[in-house]
C-alpha cells in the first residue's frame, strides 16, 4: 500500500513527464538564451559609430543578464525532473524561436533584429507562465515572471534607442 509520501511523488514527477507543455516552454528558454547571448555579444563586437560606446556597453550589459538566465532554466528543468535537451549548438538554434544574428547589418538592423527577437520572447514567456499556472507549479511561474521582466526592460531600451534615430545608419 503507497503511503501519501510515494502518492505525492508520484503526482509531481508524472506533472513533469517529458513532452509537458511546461518542460517544453523551459527547453524552449534554455535554446533562446543560447541564442540571444550569441547575437548580444555579435552586436557588441559589431558596434560602431557615434552611439559606440553606448551599445557597446548596453549589448554586453544584456548578454550577461541573458547568460544568468539560462542556467536558471536549466536548473528548473533537472529540478522538476527532467533533461535538458538542446545541448549542442545546432540543436540550440533549431529548437530556439528567436533567430540568430544575421551578418553585415547596419546598427538600425542588428536594433531591429534584437528588438523582434525580444518581442517573440516576451511573449513566449508570458505564454510560459499561462502555461506553468495552469499546471499547477508555482517555481515555473516565478521563474518566467522574473526573466521576463529583464527582456521587457531589455526590449524597452532598443525601443527608445530605435525611435530617436540619431546616430543610427539605416
Amino acid at each position: 500500500m503507497p503511503t501519501s509520501h510515494t502518492v505525492t511523488a508520484r503526482e509531481i514527477s508524472q506533472e513533469n513527464r517529458e513532452g509537458h507543455p511546461v518542460i517544453q516552454h523551459l527547453q524552449r528558454e534554455v535554446a533562446n538564451a543560447f541564442v540571444l547571448y550569441a547575437n548580444y555579444k555579435h552586436y557588441h563586437w559589431q558596434t560602431y559609430g557615434p552611439l559606440f560606446r553606448d551599445l557597446h556597453l548596453m549589448f554586453d550589459e544584456f548578454a550577461k543578464a541573458v547568460l544568468d538566465t539560462t542556467d536558471d532554466f536549466a536548473e528548473r528543468i533537472r529540478m522538476i525532473g527532467q533533461n535538458i535537451h538542446p545541448v549542442q549548438l545546432r540543436q540550440m538554434q533549431e529548437t530556439a524561436s528567436v533567430h540568430s544574428a544575421a551578418a553585415g547589418q547596419s546598427l538600425r538592423e542588428m536594433l531591429e533584429e534584437a528588438d523582434a527577437n525580444l518581442l517573440v520572447l516576451i511573449k513566449e514567456m508570458r505564454d510560459g507562465v499561462k502555461a506553468a499556472d495552469e499546471h499547477n507549479d508555482p517555481g515555473t511561474v516565478d521563474l518566467f515572471t522574473r526573466a521576463v521582466q529583464i527582456h521587457e526592460k531589455h526590449e524597452w531600451f532598443i525601443r527608445e534607442i530605435l525611435k530617436r534615430k540619431d546616430g543610427l545608419v539605416a
